[in-house]
């Protein structure tokens, strides 16, 4: 096998992906890159709850899923880290945030937050699935858009958009034309 190739659980993955993978997991699970915390909080066995997401936005890929199938419209799953990537932020700002946005969304789209966060914690659960989805979608950076329809195929993909909402969306518009 090539050196730049690895088999692992029986998949065959490009070393840079594997690299790739294991930043992310760093980040995600273990804080990586964190300053330290203070250790003087009391551990409590329960869980987190589990985190809101963004207004319009559900958590839940399998919901998303379900509502892109019913309704016939795709998913726009944004896999960001909300509260420590800047282009993250300002996706959400210009465009996401927008009265423009939200109602073509609301006519043509599921929204579905795939977060990684830094400070707040995520159930342990939800930290797993959004792993997954990340290798799944072979996410490298953040923002990722994925365009994806009720069946869980990839149609398409986008990052930050300069240009507010009327860019983002007539990128939208290729993708979903197809």
């Amino acid at each position: 096998m090539p050196g730049h190739l690895r088999k692992v659980a029986g998949v065959t993955i490009r070393r840079s992906a594997l690299l790739v993978l294991a930043a992310v997991i760093c980040v995600a699970l273990s804080g990586c890159g964190r300053q330290s915390e203070s250790t003087d909080v009391p551990v409590t066995e329960s869980k987190p709850p589990a985190p809101a997401g963004r207004p319009g936005w559900i958590t839940s890929y399998e919901q998303g899923q379900q509502e892109a199938q019913a309704g016939n419209k795709l998913m726009l799953v944004d896999f960001t880290g909300s509260d420590w990537c800047g282009w993250c932020k300002l996706l959400d700002q210009e465009v996401f945030s927008q009265p423009e946005f939200k109602e073509y969304a609301s006519k043509n789209l599921v929204l579905v937050e795939v977060d990684f966060p830094k400070r707040k914690r995520l159930p342990d659960e939800m930290k797993t699935r959004n792993m997954q989805l990340a290798y799944r979608y072979q996410v490298q950076g953040f923002p990722t858009i994925v365009l994806v329809n009720g069946d869980g195929q990839k149609v398409g993909e986008l990052g930050y958009v300069a240009g507010g909402p009327a860019a983002f969306i007539a990128q939208l518009e290729k993708i979903r034309k197809g």
